[in-house]
């Protein structure tokens, strides 16, 4: 598959959405709804709930399945409070001690006027400052779209993960086309430039593991599952200072 066809795997109908791995992975998870300051964003669910006998802190960009539900969740295109949302949960998980799991998918964060006025920008910037210094183990998977800082303000993480078929990339290749070539129709050849596809990223150290889907969505989810614990157990093995160097050293190497 070239980078044009990843991208629309990614985006593929009936493609397993956040929803759909957390009541695969997770057992016990009970959603917990706003961000205290505006309204509950149906974009981005989050809660608490159960990694075998492990409490953890669960966090997905949701995207809906039937048309009414992607209305509703507005296909995934998170407003400030559902960043701030996700914050909130984030902040408790670290006051209770309970690792985090961020699931990605999303073509970006909302651009329109309302949530401009009420601070898109500043909302995932402060997701970034604190996701940095979050004093418990975070891991972010990527399950379909990844697009820009819609994506990144969950991505902040001691590891990312990737499906084999999942994106991430600064700019829709779409966007891109658009902007460099003032031409729409060369998508293709923007999604091979942007370096997007789970490959692209593991060689620059954006990403620490891919996940094949080859096997279908059950043992992809056990799969899933079992790196989940391992990587906690090693991860709470750590000291806080230990943990939050190693995520600092992450990213400083990135593309190096």
């Amino acid at each position: 598959m070239n980078a044009y066809d990843k991208v629309r795997a990614a985006r593929a109908k009936g493609r397993p959405t956040s929803i759909d791995y957390i009541n695969q992975i997770f057992t016990k998870f009970t959603e917990l709804h706003g961000d205290r300051r505006f309204s509950d964003d149906k974009a981005i669910i989050a809660g608490i709930a159960k990694l075998d006998d492990m409490s953890v802190t669960v966090i997905g960009i949701e995207k809906g399945h039937s048309t009414k539900e992607k209305v509703s969740r507005n296909f995934g295109s998170a407003h400030p409070e559902g960043y701030r949302k996700a914050l909130r949960q984030m902040k408790l998980a670290e006051k209770f001690k309970r690792p985090v799991i961020c699931f990605v998918d999303t073509a970006g964060a909302f651009c329109g006027i309302g949530a401009e006025e009420r601070g898109q920008g500043q909302a995932i910037a402060e997701n970034l400052m604190e996701m940095m210094a979050l004093r418990v183990p975070v891991i972010s998977i990527f399950i379909g779209e990844g697009g820009s800082g819609g994506a990144l303000a969950l991505s902040v993480a001691d590891e990312v993960w990737m499906l084999e078929n999942s994106v991430y990339s600064v700019i829709s290749p779409e966007g891109c086309a658009s902007i460099l070539w003032k031409d729409s129709s060369k998508t293709k050849e923007a999604s091979e430039c942007l370096k997007l596809t789970a490959e692209d990223l593991y060689s620059f150290g954006v990403t620490e593991r891919i996940f094949s889907e080859k096997a279908g969505f059950e043992p992809l989810c056990e799969e899933i599952k079992n790196q989940l614990i391992a990587t906690f157990h090693r991860n709470n093995s750590l000291t806080t200072e230990e943990l939050l160097d190693n995520r600092y050293r992450k990213f400083r190497k990135i593309g190096g």
